[in-house]
């Protein structure tokens, strides 16, 4: 059951336009959205953040099934739109907020534990806030979101393939991701050129540790990740001695900054000639901690 006729007499009728700077793809299937909140697996006593109210097409569904929906809106027409029309359940808190500038510890605190989240993720900002949700794990339990599949490939990437990177890791340190459906481009209003999907990452099952339990530093991984990473053809050797992570002291040079990165690296068990794209989350975790242990002895 699509839409797109309601969706564009509802935008008409109150002057209002999807907006490229908002990357605004309004969801136009009834039957979809109601099976993405299937899948997200809400509860009766659930509080939702969903972020990107847009027209509302996710918000009713959610609100059907959850205790409480607090919904972050960023663009003040679509907020207006809302508050003449008077179409959002009684459940529902609407917020005009940019979810890049949300304070999660203090909605995890109003919400009264880790925050769900869902949303139809605007393409402009799924890095960002894919980097937000990692820096605020502690305060999320879990995200159902919509975005761009090539987005979702990198998320969900393993070594040695072209989309694994940055994003890759540092999520999959920390969460366990899973895809639940794809989206083809007749889904939405307007449509995008490319198809999405809809991803859950799960922070509840994942922790900082090695395979043995052995807690670990993020910092350095994502140290360590993002430079190795940032010139991802040329071994971890190069990049990581280019870092001169040893010489904060004044007695070592450059040569001998090498001489301990190389030995760090082959006391992980690992080669110093390899690329970054070689190296499971596992392996990365082993240089943290070789890393670790010979920086701070």
């Amino acid at each position: 059951m699509t839409r797109y006729g309601e969706t564009r007499n509802s935008l008409d009728k109150h002057n209002l336009a999807p907006k490229k700077r908002f990357g605004q793809n309004f969801l136009v299937n009834k039957n979809t959205a109601e099976a993405i909140v299937r899948a997200g697996n809400v509860s009766e006593n659930d509080t939702i953040l969903e972020v990107g109210v847009g027209l509302g097409a996710l918000t009713q569904p959610i609100a059907e099934r959850a205790k409480k929906v607090i919904g972050l809106e960023i663009d003040s027409g679509l907020v207006r739109f809302h508050e003449e029309e008077g179409d959002l359940p009684e459940n529902v808190t609407l917020i005009h907020q940019d979810v890049l500038k949300t304070d999660f510890a203090e909605l995890a605190k109003t919400c009264g534990g880790p925050l769900k989240i869902m949303a139809n993720l605007p393409y402009s900002i799924s890095n960002p806030f894919i980097f937000k949700l990692i820096e605020n794990r502690e305060y999320v339990s879990s995200a159902t979101i919509m975005l761009q599949k090539e987005v979702g490939d990198r998320l969900m990437a393993v070594p040695n393939t072209k989309d694994y990177g940055v994003p890759s890791i540092l999520l999959q340190c920390c969460a366990s991701i899973k895809k639940l459906m794809t989206l083809k481009p007749g889904e939405f209003h307007p449509r995008p050129k490319i198809d999405s999907v809809v991803i859950r990452i799960d922070f509840s099952t994942q922790s900082l540790k090695s395979a043995d339990g052995t807690p670990y530093s993020y910092r350095m991984l994502q140290k360590l990740v993002r430079t190795t990473f940032n010139q991802r053809r040329k071994t971890i050797l190069n990049t990581l001695s280019s870092a001169s992570l040893f010489l904060e002291s004044d007695s070592i040079d450059k040569q001998t900054n090498k001489r301990l990165t190389e030995e760090t690296i082959l006391e992980a068990g690992i080669q110093p000639t390899v690329r970054p794209e070689s190296l499971s989350l596992e392996e990365f975790i082993k240089l943290v901690h070789s890393f670790t242990k010979k920086l701070n002895p």
